[in-house]
């Protein structure tokens, strides 16, 4: 018992390394502890991608050939769970992560970039930029950015909020239900006295917790998140329904009517399937209520349920490890709970002339048939106030350096409704040889930053794409890129990037 303890204990102590260590109560530390130096035994512990975790499998986007599929369309992503799975796995001792937890945009979009506001009166801004790419000497890397402006206080509209909390037993713990708690507690202290906070509760049964209350009431809903215990089975998607229910009844267009909802995305009591549950978000979001799903815990987390119904349902998904990551959610990002520019699209149209061959880096599950791109009745992610969203293509072209004269490169078209419902606003960006950076000095912070990520998360993924990259490269790209990084989400990617590297070298070494 003690070797284990022993085993464990350099990676446990990673955990205050990671940036998820905590100011408050250390309730993280305490659970590492009551796991690792109490126990001495971590067999016990399901991991996520071990048994019970429940992850959609997926292979990497294959190179399109430019003469044959010169355009390529898909649907933003503005989650940034699979990112704090992946930060929780590490720092939990953890390291056979599975491939199909590592999506490489959420890894990207877990961050903001330092991406140019809107200033035309639109809702979003589009840049680009072209540049090396570091894991291939051949080939170049085109780096896709967009920007949601950002509210002023007076424009900032009033919260119809449901708080939908997952109470049955598996959410008992102090990385579950009190996490979710304070969490609760740190977005009511930044709302406005008029804005108002419904609670719903479920596990063997479905409870209406409170009335939609105004947040000038706030020690009454105080009052009520006290009262959340876990225990029971877990009766999901009756409960999903009640909450949109609870949302239409107090429902005003113009406010922002969302479902905050909380769990480890165990259901397995009503509404189960992954389809039955789509259907219900998709018909709810066509009536104006977003949802945002918040995944807990490890072992039984159904991270694959999760992703469909807020991708389906106008919403994000992230996963709360900690409670840094809840001030990063609830208060540093609160702003991102107001959507600015909808169904957002993105139409990429190569010049085949000069491009081989292209690659999307992720976005594996919101590719989008290209004729979709201007249809308006087709669904797409939301992008919220101040959220910067990045994709990357790694670009085989003919260029030759010495070649005279600017020729057409790739053209960037995104489409955006500045409310739902509305007509479609188009956006264009166009690159030429003549923008190509030669050098990787050249490029900006914020290109040699997603560079490293993208590399990263082809190393976790064993991708068969991830050409010469290895941990050293990767951490060479992100700490390229660490001049802007207003809360150190930046640097602490660093970090958790050398206990992956230490723990890779340890098992190859074996």
């Amino acid at each position: 018992m003690k070797k284990k303890v022993l085993k464990w204990l350099p990676v446990a102590l990673g955990l205050l390394a990671t940036g998820c260590s905590t100011d408050n109560d250390g309730m993280v530390a305490d659970y590492m502890y009551e796991s690792v130096y109490k126990n001495g035994d971590l067999s016990g512990m399901i991991m996520p991608g071990g048994e019970g975790g429940k992850f959609d499998a997926f292979k990497d986007n294959p190179f399109v050939k430019a003469s044959e599929q010169p355009v390529s369309t898909f649907s933003v992503d503005a989650d940034g769970a699979s990112y704090g799975i992946m930060r929780n796995y590490l720092s939990s001792g953890y390291w056979d992560l599975s491939p199909s937890s590592v999506r490489i945009e959420e890894f990207l979009n877990y961050f903001t970039f330092d991406y140019p506001s809107p200033s035309d009166g639109n809702a979003i801004a589009i840049n680009a930029e072209v540049g090396p790419c570091p894991w291939n000497a051949s080939h170049h890397l085109l780096r896709l950015g967009i920007k949601g402006k950002e509210l002023k206080e007076g424009e900032v509209p009033q919260a119809n909020y449901v708080f939908l909390v997952d109470v049955s037993g598996s959410m008992d713990g102090r990385d579950r239900l009190d996490l979710l708690k304070k969490g609760l507690k740190e977005l009511l202290y930044q709302l406005s006295p008029t804005d108002r906070i419904s609670i719903i509760t479920y596990s063997g049964t479905v409870k209406k917790l409170l009335e939609s209350t105004p947040v000038s009431e706030a020690d009454k809903i105080r009052g009520a998140i006290d009262r959340l215990s876990a225990s029971g089975s877990t009766a999901g998607g009756k409960a999903l329904e009640m909450a949109y229910e609870e949302a239409l009844a107090n429902y005003d267009p113009g406010k922002n009517n969302r479902i905050i909802m909380g769990t480890d995305g165990d259901f397995n009591v009503g509404v189960t399937s992954k389809e039955a549950l789509v259907e219900m978000v998709e018909n709810y979001a066509r009536k104006g209520i977003y949802l945002t799903c918040l995944g807990f815990g490890m072992g039984n987390l159904n991270d694959a349920m999760m992703e469909q119904i807020s991708n389906k349902g106008n919403g994000t998904y992230h996963y709360i490890d900690c409670e840094d990551e809840i001030m990063k959610v609830f208060v540093h990002e609160r702003e991102r709970f107001v959507s600015v520019a909808n169904d957002v699209k993105c139409q990429v149209t190569f010049n085949a002339d000069v491009v081989e061959s292209y690659r999307l880096i992720g976005y594996e599950n919101r590719v989008m048939e290209n004729e979709d791109f201007e249809n308006d009745e087709k669904d797409a992610a939301e992008i919220g106030a101040g959220q910067t969203i990045t994709a990357l293509y790694e670009v085989e072209t003919s260029l030759v350096e010495s070649k005279a004269g600017d020729l057409p490169l790739v053209t960037f078209d995104c489409r955006y409704k500045p409310s739902l419902g509305a007509e479609s606003i188009p956006l264009q960006k166009t690159m030429t040889t003549g923008d190509v950076l030669t050098t990787s000095e050249n490029c900006s912070p914020d290109f040699r930053f997603a560079a490293g990520v993208a590399a990263y998360g082809m190393l976790l993924r064993k991708s068969p794409y991830k050409g010469d990259a290895n941990y050293a490269l990767a951490k060479e790209l992100v700490s390229g890129g660490l001049s802007y990084d207003p809360h150190g989400y930046r640097s602490q990617l660093l970090k958790l990037m050398e206990i992956a590297a230490e723990k890779d070298s340890q098992r190859t070494t074996r």
